[in-house]
């Protein structure tokens, strides 16, 4: 036998015999490292529940959207014609469009120039001022582009300015400058071709006969002779029109309608025309028709997200009595009880009674033996033939008013479904100021040309354009153009309609509720344009109850009170009486539930968080007995070669001995 021990010779293995002891001292390491490994595979087994979970809230959430399931089909007969979109509101019917004229907008040239790069002028500052509005009456000339004997109205959407200076007054410069103040015209520079062949040509952004140009410009003299431009001046018109501001003419199911652009969204309720062609005398048919294919492909895809998920959590928990095979998660509760909350949703009709159906049934949507859905598509088709627009409220958050002039806004995770009453104790109402005497027409450049106006919160000061106004409609235009191209009051969304009545002047701001303010504070023209004490009322909230308690109001909108079952639901009272005003129905429909019960489970506070969480501190505390074993078993490992090197050392020490006596008897024997 081999010596196995360095420098000892006792033939004693002690490498073998260690090796053999601590295989037996590791036995509960090996336990626990078996231990780790099965709770690595659980989070390994709840991150894929988890995951799954992710999808089917993912699914469930794209259904809890009520559009899905209020779909309405537009098909135009002939799409050189128009095309069209339609939304929910849109009712179903045969319409015929017949369209006489495109809308179009203005072009409008300069005289031609020998070069687009030199300077026009002398480089003083000069400013360009943009009006839109209507030119009327008169004659226009095509050959010279211009108008005799018209007259023009400012839209009131406001004056825009573009200044130019010796840094930018080429004709290329003004187009530059004109094209980035973003003022609602496009300029750009045709070459024609002749002796002086550049043309800087202005295009309205916008298509309409109210979005004729009038340029007017103050500075330089060569500029203002190059583009000044007044149509109700018959000398003052330096450009030439190439092209009119006109609206587009149709008629649908042969009503005649005017309408600014070739877009339009009001005529045919919840329907989008896009008008591309004109088709005189030959009406062709729009189309509009229930989307029922897309409610079948939304209830398809809720029955098969929920067996989808079912499978996953049978999945996760299975057992194989033939293997003796469990799954990673088979055992654990946690799994079950989300399980069970998912299956609980659906024992469960929707409440609310925002539509006509509560329980998935009723559209044909099963639950089967297996806990899988069936779809009875017979039976589905029955229910949107029946009551098309009710089935949205079974998968989605749905609302609805009872009152025409009321109307469910949207609602917060606080509110409970249910049927709420509304009353409105208060409408909201605008700001406005009404003036005391009638407006003077003549306005007066340093006389009563400026207006300080308060809107909104908001304060600009805007300057009117001198002259004798035809009428008090000209001044209110004009007025109502000056204040609504102010930049502070572009900036922050605010805007004003400026009417008048016998010569009396009301501002009216477009807003609602108790920020909206509409006043004259200050200028030269105040007294000359509102008399010397107008009228000022500020906008009023609306107010009322909502389920019998005090409601906030925001503008037009109430919100359902805070602790309250209506907490967060939100109604928008148009118009109407004050006192009763009926019901708001709220419901919360599977998918909604769904989506929400899976905010709860796949949160921080959920039972996979918590349940994973529970694994990972019993990981740590594995590693940390692990750690401590480690080191113990070293320890051990130390003390066992210490011994058995020991007993190496004896046992050679012994085997000396014997040898020497061995042979000291040997001698002896021999001696004798």
């Amino acid at each position: 036998m081999a010596i196995s021990s360095p420098g000892i010779g006792s033939n004693l293995d002690v490498n073998s015999i260690v090796s053999q002891l601590m295989a037996i001292e590791r036995q509960p390491l090996t336990a626990l490292a078996r231990k780790e490994a099965s709770f690595q595979a659980k989070l390994s087994g709840f991150g894929t529940l988890k995951g799954a979970l992710s999808q089917f809230q993912t699914a469930v959430r794209s259904l809890s959207d009520i559009s899905k399931f209020q779909g309405m089909r537009v098909t135009p007969a002939d799409t050189a014609i128009a095309t069209a979109s339609a939304t929910a509101t849109a009712v179903a019917g045969t319409y015929a469009l017949e369209v006489t004229q495109l809308a179009q907008a203005q072009k409008l040239a300069t005289a031609g120039q020998a070069s687009s790069t030199s300077a026009i002028g002398a480089g003083a500052a000069t400013t360009l001022s943009f009006d839109f509005g209507t030119i009327a009456g008169g004659t226009f000339d095509s050959v010279t582009g211009k108008y005799t004997g018209a007259a023009f109205t400012s839209n009131g959407s406001g004056v825009k300015t573009v200044t130019i200076d010796a840094s930018n007054n080429s004709l290329s410069g003004i187009r530059d400058a004109i094209n980035k103040a973003d003022i609602g015209v496009s300029a750009s520079i045709v070459n024609d071709g002749g002796s002086s062949p550049y043309r800087l040509v202005l295009s309205a952004k916008a298509t309409g006969q109210t979005q004729s140009l009038k340029l007017s410009v103050a500075g330089d003299a060569t500029l203002s002779s190059l583009l000044s431009h007044n149509p109700a001046d018959n000398t003052g018109q330096a450009l030439a029109e190439k092209l009119s501001a006109r609206n587009a003419e149709f008629k649908v199911d042969g009503i005649a309608v005017s309408k600014a652009t070739n877009t339009i969204s009001d005529v045919i309720q919840g329907v989008t025309l896009n008008l591309a062609k004109t088709n005189s005398g030959s009406p062709t048919n729009i189309t509009v028709a229930r989307d029922t294919a897309a409610v079948t492909a939304g209830v398809e895809a809720f029955v098969k997200a929920y067996n989808d998920i079912s499978k996953i959590f049978k999945e996760a928990v299975a057992y194989d009595p033939d293997t003796r095979r469990a799954a990673i998660l088979n055992g654990e509760s946690s799994v079950r009880a989300i399980e069970a909350q998912v299956r609980s949703v659906l024992s469960a009709p929707v409440a609310g009674g925002a539509g006509a159906f509560t329980l998935l049934s009723q559209v044909g949507v099963s639950l089967q033996k297996d806990g899988l859905l069936a779809l009875d598509n017979s039976k589905l088709q029955g229910a949107i033939d029946k009551n098309f627009s009710d089935i949205a409220a079974l998968f989605a958050a749905a609302g609805k008013a009872s009152d025409s002039l009321a109307s469910y806004t949207s609602a917060s995770v606080k509110t409970v479904p249910g049927a709420y009453k509304l009353e409105v104790t208060q409408l909201a109402s605008s700001g406005k100021s009404v003036g005391s005497a009638a407006a003077g027409l003549t306005i007066t450049a340093g006389s009563n040309d400026t207006l300080q106006v308060l809107l909104d919160g908001v304060s600009a000061t805007v300057t009117l354009a001198p002259g004798t106004y035809a009428s008090a409609a000209a001044l209110a235009a004009e007025v109502q153009s000056k204040i609504n191209g102010a930049e502070g009051f572009v900036a922050a969304g605010s805007s004003v309609t400026v009417t008048e009545a016998a010569g009396v002047l009301t501002l009216t701001s477009t807003r609602y509720g108790s920020a909206s303010k509409a006043s004259i504070s200050g200028g030269n023209g105040m007294s000359s344009l509102m008399g010397a004490a107008a009228v000022v009322t500020d906008g009023l909230d609306v107010a009322g109850t909502i389920n019998g308690v005090a409601a906030t109001g925001t503008g037009q909108t109430l919100t359902g009170a805070t602790g309250n079952a209506a907490e967060g639901l939100q109604v928008k009272v148009s118009g109407g009486a004050t006192g009763s005003r009926g019901t708001v129905n709220y419901s919360q429909g599977y998918a909604y539930q769904f989506d929400k019960l899976m905010d709860t489970q796949l949160g921080t506070a959920g039972m996979i968080a918590s349940r994973t969480g529970g694994i990972d501190t019993s990981l740590k505390s594995l590693a940390a007995s692990r750690d401590r074993m480690t080191d113990r078993l070293a320890a051990t490992e130390k003390r066992y070669r210490a011994q058995f090197t020991k007993l190496d050392v004896t046992i050679s020490s012994m085997l000396s001995t014997g040898n020497f006596l061995t042979q000291q008897l040997a001698n002896l024997s021999k001696n004798q």
